[in-house]
């Protein structure tokens, strides 16, 4: 039998790590740097989410919150996070397993990660697909180029993987 690298979950477990270790710094720091804020979507149908039920009834399938000027006690652990975030003057604590994690995006850097869930795939063999991220030159010095920009172009695992 030929043992394959398994790249697709290898990323995945690798993308949410990304996204632990930027909560974890923002928890210690308590607030975000400059213009940064985060846009997170989650499954809300995790067994492990927990939200106000006023929530789930309002958001059955998925969520996406905003964490920017004011949220309080973001905690991280290995399985996820929980943070209070205001909902119409009314704060809400939320956690949020990073198994259910869908989208999360960082608009003030055209930063954004999709975790695509395939029909027939289990959660930890969901597809990564990277939003496009706007190009910067790599040297300060770097003289701008006229010429257009190519169109961003996605890239599924899945494409690779055998079946």
């Amino acid at each position: 039998m030929v043992k394959m690298i398994d790249y697709g979950n290898m990323m995945h477990d690798a993308m949410r790590g990304l996204i632990k270790t930027l909560l974890q710094n923002l928890a210690t720091a308590g607030e975000l740097p400059g213009d940064h804020h985060f846009f997170i979507t989650f499954d809300t149908m995790n067994p492990d989410v927990e939200i106000a039920d006023w929530l789930s009834d309002r958001y059955p399938d998925e969520m996406t919150v905003v964490v920017q000027h004011w949220f309080d006690n973001l905690e991280v652990t290995d399985e996820g996070f929980s943070i209070t975030l205001n909902f119409g003057d009314s704060p809400e604590p939320l956690y949020i397993p990073f198994m259910a994690l869908r989208k999360f995006v960082d608009p003030s850097v055209e930063f954004g990660l999709r975790f695509e869930q395939s029909e027939s795939a289990e959660p930890q063999d969901a597809d990564i697909e990277t939003l496009p991220v706007a190009a910067a030159p790599m040297h300060e010095n770097a003289e701008p180029s006229d010429k257009p920009k190519p169109e961003a172009e996605v890239v599924r695992l899945d494409s690779f993987r055998k079946h």
